[in-house]
């Protein structure tokens, strides 16, 4: 009993990329891991949504720019199945249109692969933790379109309720549904409906768009 006590939880992980040598790359930076684990390996879209049905891993690393059905769409069909894994982009391009269409998809997170295979590492176990990842570089560029694209509704005026508000900011330190429902001791379904309110209200597509935004405007008032 003890043991199984001190056990920790290994986090399951498929990546998909239609690139061999980065596939492998991946495959040589979790096994320095201790609480992650490959289970998969898809070269394409259509594969890699039937491994991930498959497998139902904690974490999907997928690429963006791949032949045929590319990153989004593939994050798209995932995210519009009952598959309960977290996706995490990890790609090269660090294309604004790309990012923003990511996250309004539903990404977990988005990751450049030129960041250091160190820095990856830990991310992508933050991200198994439950919580959102983005690589800094692209907290400006996304802040930067929100700002650009149809505002978002200022929270004192959007008639968010004190539960929302709440959530909002459990969102902001990049909490997951999972780990705000442990923090607010509600189910996570309940957290599902609020974010889904609060987004409409403030007139944002995602939790990791409301995550950026909320510490953006944070910063701009200082």
């Amino acid at each position: 009993m003890e043991m199984q006590m001190n056990e920790k939880k290994v986090s399951t992980v498929i990546t998909i990329d239609d690139h061999p040598l980065f596939r492998k790359g991946v495959a040589d930076l979790i096994a320095l891991s201790e609480s992650l684990t490959l289970v998969g390996e898809a070269a394409s879209g259509e594969d890699g949504l039937a491994l991930a049905h498959r497998l139902n891993p904690d974490l999907i690393l997928l690429d963006v720019n791949m032949k045929g059905m590319d990153g989004i769409e593939t994050l798209k069909a995932i995210k519009n199945t009952d598959i309960d894994s977290r996706v995490i982009i990890l790609t090269v391009s660090d294309n604004e249109e790309h990012v923003v269409a990511a996250l309004r998809a539903g990404a977990d997170g988005y990751l450049l692969k030129d960041m250091e295979p160190e820095e990856i590492l830990e991310r992508l176990q933050v991200a198994a933790n439950g919580r959102l990842v983005i690589s800094d570089k692209l907290t400006e560029l996304l802040a930067h379109a929100l700002r650009e694209d149809a505002a978002p509704r200022d929270p004192d005026k959007a008639g968010l309720t004190e539960r929302e508000e709440q959530i909002l900011n459990l969102i902001a330190k990049g909490l997951s549904n999972k780990l705000i429902a442990r923090e607010l001791e509600i189910t996570e379904g309940t957290v599902k409906v609020h974010v889904k309110h609060l987004l409409k209200k403030l007139n944002l597509h995602s939790r990791l768009e409301a995550a950026v935004w909320v510490v953006d405007r944070k910063k701009l008032r200082r």
